[in-house]
C-alpha cells in the first residue's frame, strides 16, 4: 500500500487559507529535491546519463530552477517552454526540443538557445534546413509502430502523430550527415504512466538494437539514446511504485547484451521523466462548498474541471483526503464535483469518504504533474495559484491565481465598446 499524505495540518491550512484562499497547489520542494536524488543515484551508472524533465509536466521557472540545481535538463515542445528553461538557467545540450507540426520560428529559437533539435518527421529534415539550419547535434524521434504496444493515455503507437518509421529513420541520418549534421541522437516516447518495470526496459533494449542497426548500415554511430518519459506513478493506494534500482538493473543489462558488442559503447543514456519527479509532490487543496442529495450524494468543492481535468480527461484515479478526518472511517459514498457546466466535471465517482461538512478542507493527491499545466478557461473560469513549501517549512507563491482583468487581458476592451 502506498500511503497518501499531506504535509499540512488542517490548522495550517486553516492559516494559510487565509492569506491564499483555496483552491490553490501545493507543491514540496524537499520532496522533489529527494525524487530527483533517487533518479541520479538509481541512472547516474549510464554514460553520459542525463534528465531532461518534461516541462509540459510542470511549467513553473521555480520548479525548474530546483531541478536545474539538482543537475536536470528539460525537454520542451514549444516556444514558450524553451523560453521557461532558459528563464531557470536550463541552455544548450540540457535542453532537448522535441516538438511536432513545429513552426519555423520555434525551431530558430531552439537554434538560438542551442538545444539539442529532435526532429519528428523526415520532411521536417528540408524544413529545419530551409528555416534555422541543420545543427551539428541532431536527434530523431522513432515511433515503432506495431512492433511496440502503447496504453491508455497515449494510444497504440501505430496510430499516433509521433515520429520516424524505421526504414526512414535509416534514409534520414545519412541524409542529416550530407547535411553538415556530426554528431546523433535517437529517441522514443512510446507510454504514458506506465508502471511496468519490464515495458521500460524492453523500450531501452529496442531503441539499443535500433542503434546498432544504424550502426551497422550506415556507420552513423549515436552519441545517445533517449527512452523518453512515461514512467507512471503509484495513483491509487494499492498501486506499487516503480523500482527504480531494478529498472536501472533491467536497462545496464540490455545495454551489456547489446550496445556494448555493437562497438556503441559508451553510448550515453537520457530520459525526460516528468510525472515520476513532480507528480506525487503535488496536491490540488480546495474546501467543500456545498452537499447534494438526489438520486447520488454529492460534495461539490471549490476547485473544477478547470482545475484539474484529468478524472474528466481520461476517467484518472486521485486519491482524496480530508485533513482532520484521514483516520475516520469511510461511511459516506459522494460523487465529489466542481462548478463547471460539464456533467463529466467530477474529480471522483462513487467514491468512499468520510463524511464531509461545507468547510471541511478536501485534498486531491498526486496533482504534481499535469495538472495546473493543463488548466483551461471555459465557463470563464480562472485559474488557481500554485505555492511551493519550501525545504525550510516556509511557503512561497510561485504563481498567483488569475483574476477577471487576466482573462479580459486579450480583449481590446476600448474596441469592444466602440463596436456596433
Amino acid at each position: 500500500m502506498n500511503e497518501k499524505t499531506f504535509p499540512l495540518s488542517r490548522a495550517e491550512l486553516e492559516e494559510l487559507s487565509r492569506t491564499y484562499p483555496t483552491p490553490f497547489y501545493l507543491y514540496g520542494e524537499k520532496a522533489i529535491r529527494c525524487k530527483a536524488k533517487e533518479i541520479a543515484g538509481a541512472f547516474g551508472v549510464f554514460p553520459g546519463f542525463k534528465e531532461h524533465f518534461a516541462v509540459k509536466a510542470l511549467p513553473n521557472p521555480f520548479i525548474l530552477k530546483i531541478l536545474a540545481n539538482e543537475g536536470f535538463g528539460a525537454d520542451c515542445s514549444s516556444l514558450p517552454e524553451l523560453l521557461l528553461a532558459e528563464m531557470a538557467g536550463i541552455k544548450g545540450e540540457d535542453v532537448m526540443f522535441s516538438s511536432n507540426n513545429t513552426p519555423a520560428a520555434e525551431y530558430r529559437e531552439a537554434r538560438r538557445l542551442g538545444a539539442v533539435i529532435n526532429l519528428d518527421d523526415f520532411t521536417h529534415i528540408e524544413y529545419l534546413e530551409k528555416n534555422a539550419g541543420i545543427p551539428e547535434l541532431i536527434s530523431c524521434r522513432y515511433n515503432p509502430g506495431p512492433l511496440k504496444s502503447g496504453n491508455a493515455i497515449i494510444g497504440k503507437p501505430e496510430e499516433a502523430k509521433y515520429g520516424f518509421t524505421r526504414e526512414q529513420l535509416l534514409a534520414a541520418y545519412p541524409l542529416l550527415r550530407e547535411k553538415g549534421a556530426k554528431r546523433f541522437g535517437l529517441h522514443t516516447m512510446v507510454a504514458s504512466n506506465e508502471l511496468s518495470v519490464a515495458y521500460h526496459v524492453e523500450t531501452a533494449r529496442m531503441l539499443f538494437e535500433l542503434a546498432a542497426e544504424i550502426k551497422e548500415k550506415t556507420g552513423i554511430r549515436m552519441e545517445f539514446v533517449n527512452l523518453g518519459g512515461g514512467v507512471g506513478i503509484p495513483y491509487r493506494p494499492e498501486d506499487k511504485a516503480v523500482d527504480l534500482e531494478e529498472l536501472s538493473k533491467g536497462i545496464e543489462a540490455a545495454y551489456r547484451n547489446i550496445v556494448v558488442p555493437a562497438g556503441l559503447a559508451p553510448l550515453g543514456v537520457r530520459i525526460e521523466w516528468g510525472r515520476d519527479v513532480t507528480g506525487p509532490c503535488g496536491w490540488l487543496v480546495s474546501r467543500a462548498l456545498h452537499t447534494k442529495n438526489i438520486y447520488r450524494n454529492y460534495i461539490g468543492i471549490d476547485a473544477c474541471m478547470a482545475d484539474l481535468m484529468r478524472p474528466a480527461l481520461y476517467g484518472a484515479y486521485h486519491h482524496i483526503t480530508v485533513p482532520g478526518k484521514e483516520n475516520e472511517t469511510l461511511t459516506e459514498t459522494y460523487d465529489v464535483t466542481g462548478s463547471l457546466c460539464e456533467n463529466n466535471d467530477k474529480f471522483a465517482v462513487q467514491r468512499s469518504l468520510p463524511k464531509i461538512e461545507p468547510g471541511d478542507f478536501v485534498i486531491i493527491h498526486d496533482a504534481g504533474a499535469h495538472g495546473r499545466a493543463m488548466g483551461f478557461n471555459y465557463n470563464g473560469k480562472l485559474r488557481c495559484g500554485e505555492l511551493l513549501l519550501r525545504s525550510n517549512g516556509s511557503i512561497t507563491q510561485i504563481r498567483r491565481a488569475e483574476t477577471a482583468d487576466d482573462y479580459f487581458a486579450t480583449l481590446d476592451r476600448g474596441a469592444v465598446g466602440n463596436f456596433s
